[in-house]
């Protein structure tokens, strides 16, 4: 279900200073509507809140970055990538280069699912096959290829590829390994994990779910008994229950709501530089002549958006606009360019391109990122004074907005989104980006139609080269030319921000905007 935004005229100063509205409880769309968790948890119970709906308890189709505490607190993976953006072993005690195409990996001794059955060869193998045949992966977007699995023993296999993938061990971090018998190439709703939680109970229409300790972990024991996950859209609502000790965690806060916490006994914030480009994309699916079709006027119409005032009185610092097609922050990012604010010229140059009388439909999910709907009605009255006629639908969380995404429920023009990269790295969020494909446009697998042979070439070969320096030239070189092509009406980096009781300890907020569950205590009451 969606909800149309009304269409009117607010002045600029209003919609700019609009991010103060949540203060005031004040909320837009029909997310508002959900229930809240009730009574405070218990002495050695955890509650979180999430600002999305956690839909699944794997990420085969999941885009939502601080879902993965919770689904990689149940399911684990041959390696993970840690608070400094690098891998480490897991499930896997080696993961080695033995060969340009080929990597020698060994599982842990020991290791074992929570219904006490081994963790085997033929688990991993199953998981690449249904991580690859589901339809519209997320995570598939990061492989330039899947490799596939040859066992030697047990316990010890190679991953082998056609071409080199000298970031696999990075990639693998992606995959969270199932019992072959149970995985199916879909979200999974059950089932068990080598994790150090399991789920005892689960909601998906609701988001809500129920972790205990997993008694059978192979690793250290996690150190609090049960954790309660609930979903509650509404950021005031969120911000009320963790003043309340009803909660214990919120994620994805807004600077507005982070004033009202700071300071208060019993919560911390926590922030840390983020790795997610949220961004107002463009469709790509526009058949010719259609004028956003044109990388003219397309960059015409960014001048219209006055990026700094949306991040610096929306936002209010709590991100930056981006200087370049990926977060700077990123393992091989290069500044490209800046967003520049020209109203006049986006009107001249739309007027010497011949056009007139623009329509543009803007879509997003509620929660797409902080402030959305603030940011959502600046930019409607931004373009709205360069003469461009602008319409806003918001889409519910859980609700239908993937089938517009890929254009098969109905016609738009810029997508409120955004892309994390938990791997770190700028070759893993350009090859989900901007590699796109014919062959991946024909299952709608591209981003948004992004199809670019030059562009694609250049990713490519920057994903199976092997000298890190001259992979870096490449995607230098890559950067560069996506931004000449100009995908985004307006991009921005966040900061990964989470606001918590201080009950609750050793939360190491990382830039992927999630955390390691496990290692979180409960300090003792006083």
């Amino acid at each position: 279900m969606t909800n149309s935004l009304f269409e009117q005229r607010f002045s600029r100063r209003t919609l700019l200073r609009s991010g103060l509205l949540l203060g005031a409880g004040l909320t837009f769309g029909s997310a508002a509507g959900c229930a809240t968790p009730t009574g405070t948890p218990g002495p050695k119970t955890v509650s979180l809140a999430l600002n999305r709906s956690l839909v699944s308890l794997d990420n085969k189709l999941n885009q939502f970055d601080a879902a993965l505490t919770v689904q990689r607190g149940v399911r684990q993976a041959l390696t993970e990538i840690d608070r400094d953006l690098r891998p480490q072993l897991v499930l896997a005690d080696r993961f080695e280069l033995v060969a340009p195409t080929q990597w020698f990996v060994h599982l842990r001794p020991g290791i074992r699912y929570s219904d006490g059955t081994p963790v085997q060869v033929q688990d991993v193998a199953t998981a690449l096959q249904m991580y690859s045949q589901v339809d519209g992966s997320f995570v598939g977007g990061f492989f330039p290829e899947w490799p596939t699995v040859e066992q030697i023993d047990d316990t010890s296999f190679t991953l082998n590829t056609q071409r080199p993938v000298p970031v696999l061990d990075y990639l693998m971090s992606n995959i969270l390994i199932t019992p072959a018998a149970a995985n199916v190439p879909e979200e999974l709703q059950s089932g068990v994990g080598s994790g150090p939680y399991v789920v005892t109970e689960s909601d998906r229409g609701t988001g809500n779910y129920t972790l205990v300790r997993n008694e059978k972990y192979w690793g250290t024991p996690a150190q609090i008994e049960s954790v309660r996950v609930r979903f509650v859209p509404d950021e005031s609502n969120r911000v009320v229950t963790l003043r309340s000790g009803e909660v214990d965690v919120i994620d994805s806060i807004t600077p507005d709501a982070a004033d009202q916490l700071a300071g208060l006994s019993g919560v911390s914030i926590d922030r840390i530089d983020g790795v997610r480009l949220n961004q107002l994309f463009f469709n790509f699916r526009k058949p010719q002549g259609h004028p956003l079709a044109d990388a003219r006027v397309r960059r015409a119409l960014t001048y219209a958006i006055d990026g700094h005032a949306l991040a610096d009185q929306v936002l209010q610092g709590s991100a930056t606009p981006s200087r370049g097609v990926i977060p700077l922050t990123l393992d091989g990012a290069v500044e490209t360019g800046e967003y520049t604010y020209d109203p006049a010229r986006a009107r001249g140059e739309l007027d010497a391109l011949g056009v007139r009388d623009l329509e543009l439909k803007i879509i997003w999910e509620t929660g797409e990122f902080a402030a959305d709907t603030d940011i959502m009605e600046s930019v409607l009255q931004m373009l709205s004074a360069v003469g461009v006629r602008t319409s806003l639908q918001q889409f519910e969380p859980g609700g239908d907005i993937s089938q517009w995404r890929q254009g098969k429920a109905g016609d738009w023009d810029v997508l409120g989104n955004g892309f994390p990269s938990p791997t770190g790295l700028a070759l893993t969020i350009m090859q989900g980006m901007y590699a796109g494909t014919a062959e991946k446009e024909a299952t709608r697998d591209t981003y948004h139609g992004y199809i670019f042979p030059e562009i694609t070439r250049i990713i490519t070969q920057a994903s199976e080269e092997a000298d890190a320096t001259r992979r870096a030239e490449l995607l230098a070189d890559a950067q560069r030319q996506i931004w000449d092509t100009c995908p985004c009406l307006w991009a921005f980096v966040p900061k990964a921000v989470l606001a918590r009781r201080s009950r609750i300890d050793g939360v190491a907020l990382r830039p992927t905007n999630s955390y390691d569950l496990s290692v979180a205590a409960l300090r003792a009451q006083t």
